[in-house]
């Protein structure tokens, strides 16, 4: 009986090897899971993942459970993540933020629990490592051939390749992620000859992946994961000489390719080229700049609680600076977007995972870095592993200055996997974090496990059929009946979601302008789907926009007047804003106002606002002839 129950142990935990690595794996090869189907997908793994961890529970002989301080840390945000989400304004986006912060979780937990044996580390780093060559050669192809779409999505980054992601940025941290611990075990793992080649292939690729990338962020991560792994492979008197060649042949390259770039540069910079690439990349630091500003003061003004779980972008309207027009959809920087979306709190949190994190790997490494007797090739996997995640966690937190990685599934799940099994050679240090899982453990375990598999499993489901309606609407005439019906079984099948209602309501408002007949039935249906959606997000800006060109274009502008009122103080910065304010009181033949409006449209974005010139011509025109306005404000 004792053996069966082993044996169906070891079944168990290969189940949950495969399904941990199909995770691992399908994430940033599925664009990074940062769609929602991908993202499902990856869910549905991780609630397989969680039954099998269950079932394991009760099948397994003498079932422990790995439990150490940075466990109380991550739990713990797991807690304050459901609180906070519950207290959020918007239910929906911080419904999805909190989904993704369950999967992640429990992604740790299992990893720590069950993947912490020496066979399952290298199988999870060599296949990953396989994987990443794999996109790095696709990428590499990419740029070859200026190739700018991948599965039906299109990279708006020319000249730039960025694998199965969208954006090389993201694409370069996933690289840096995996070419330290692919160094490490090129030069410290105890690996056969021919491995050891490949593994060298591998390197030469994803180097050449990451070139191509063009992500000065993932240069520099992907250098400084390096230099730490060099360093300390250097520790040890046997890799001493060759990770110091390593690192002067590393740096020395480094240092030719940046003068040679830099005198190419300066040869170039009275090229008009030159100068278009050096005021794109100051436009770019500007534009970060102004996006962390804004994550600022929303941290100062909801300094404990933060604005919500993934609300950064929906509250930066009202923090917009002038210059900065563009929608963000992060802060580019995953410590200050931490403290915009969860407040001192939730920093503090994640503080204090980061400081019992440090201290358990300077408790292991004495115990990873073993005597001499032991260790006297110089070659161990274990050692090898150790640091080559430590240099790509240090990568990470790196990039994470400028971007904002974290919020990217792929990313996060694979810095997760180290972070856990890092964590997990702690219990080489000590027996204290190991703990005998007795029935009432057991119970409460079970009860975790299910209650994650009973939110995530029809919570996935919800997500799956509204996706499903939404990408019919997209397939069908834009405006149309059947679109609208489309739009309208999504809302069913997700309440909540705003800007499904929003969608809806812009496709009554466009066929109520056109239509010379009932529009004031269509007009009605509109302002309810406006009025709907301003519910269940009060911050979203176009609701009142386009509330207020209803009214106007019913003829109702006294009512107007207060919804364009309320656009602008939810988004008073925003060129799109003014336009539409200035457009009411020009229909209004409000001339003076309205061309005020336009002249602070047009200041705030004279490039790619045509809309604002175009309507001062008009009014222009009709103050030289004094007649009276037409239907084509």
């Amino acid at each position: 009986m004792y053996l069966n129950r082993k044996s169906w142990d070891v079944g168990l935990g290969r189940t949950l090897l495969g399904l941990l690595l199909a995770i691992l794996v399908f994430a940033p090869v599925g664009i990074g899971a940062v769609g929602a189907r991908e993202f499902l997908v990856v869910q549905g793994l991780l609630i397989l993942v969680l039954l099998v961890w269950g079932v394991r529970l009760w099948i397994s002989p003498r079932p422990q459970l790995l439990w150490p301080p940075i466990c109380w840390v991550v739990l713990a945000f797991m807690v304050y993540a459901v609180a906070r989400y519950l207290t959020a304004d918007v239910e929906y986006l911080a419904r999805q933020e909190l989904i993704q912060v369950l999967v992640l979780g429990f992604l740790f937990f299992t990893v720590l629990n069950n993947l912490y044996r020496q066979e399952s580390v290298q199988g999870v780093t060599f296949t990953l490592i396989a994987t990443a060559t794999a996109i790095s050669f696709l990428a590499i192809y990419q740029y070859l051939h200026h190739i700018h779409t991948i599965w039906g999505h299109f990279s708006p980054f020319p000249g730039r390749a960025f694998g199965t992601y969208v954006c090389p940025t993201h694409f370069a941290c996933f690289l840096s992620l995996l070419i330290p611990p692919a160094l490490a075990f090129l030069v410290a793992g105890r690996i056969a000859m021919h491995y050891r080649v490949l593994l060298a292939a591998a390197l030469l690729l994803m180097g050449a992946g990451l070139v191509v990338t063009f992500s000065r962020g993932g240069w520099l991560a992907a250098g400084a994961g390096v230099v730490l792994v060099l360093v300390l492979l250097a520790t040890h008197r046997h890799l001493r000489l060759i990770s110091i060649l390593l690192l002067l042949l590393i740096v020395g390259g480094v240092g030719y390719a940046g003068y040679r770039y830099l005198g190419h540069q300066a040869a170039a910079s009275h090229t008009s080229l030159s100068a278009s690439a050096g005021q794109a990349g100051q436009k770019d630091l500007i534009m970060r700049l102004d996006m962390w500003q804004a994550a600022v003061h929303m941290w100062r003004d909801h300094f404990w609680f933060g604005v919500g779980p993934g609300l950064y972008d929906t509250y930066f309207d009202q923090y917009r600076p002038e210059r900065m027009q563009l929608q963000p959809d992060r802060a580019h920087n995953d410590y200050l977007n931490l403290l915009a979306d969860w407040g001192t709190t939730g920093g503090l949190i994640v503080l204090a995972g980061i400081v019992a994190f440090v201290i358990g790997q300077i408790k292991a490494w004495p115990h990873i870095q073993r005597a001499e007797a032991d260790f006297n090739s110089g070659f161990s996997n274990r050692f090898a592993f150790y640091v080559g995640a430590s240099g790509a966690l240090l990568g990470l937190t790196i990039q994470s200055l400028v971007d904002f990685n974290l919020h990217i599934p792929a990313n996060a799940a694979l810095g997760l996997t180290w972070l856990a099994l890092l964590t997990s050679n702690q219990r080489f240090a000590t027996e204290r974090w190991w703990v005998n899982i007795r029935p009432g453990l057991k119970w409460g375990l079970t009860v975790v496990l299910l209650t994650g598999v009973l939110y995530l499993s029809p919570q996935g489901w919800r997500r799956f059929r509204e996706n499903a309606w939404q990408d019919r609407a997209t397939l069908q005439q834009p405006g149309s009946a059947e679109q609208a019906a489309c739009l309208e079984n999504a809302i069913v099948a997700e309440p909540k979601n705003f800007l499904t209602r929003y969608h809806l309501a812009e496709i009554w408002r466009v066929n109520c302008f056109v239509l010379s007949e009932n529009y004031q039935e269509v007009a009605d249906q509109a302002l309810k789907g406006y009025q709907q959606s301003s519910e269940l997000n009060p911050h979203f800006t176009y609701n009142y926009l386009r509330t207020g060109m209803v009214l106007d274009w019913l003829g109702r502008n006294a009512e107007a007047l207060p919804r364009f009122r309320q656009a602008e103080a939810t988004a008073p910065n925003t060129c799109e804003v003014m336009t539409d304010i200035g457009w009411h009181y020009a229909l209004t033949r409000d001339y003076a106002a309205a061309r005020q409006w336009f002249e602070r449209s047009s200041r705030l974005d004279s490039v790619h606002n045509d809309a604002a010139g175009h309507y001062m011509r008009l009014i222009d025109a009709r103050l030289r002839d004094d007649t009276p306005p037409g239907r084509e404000f």
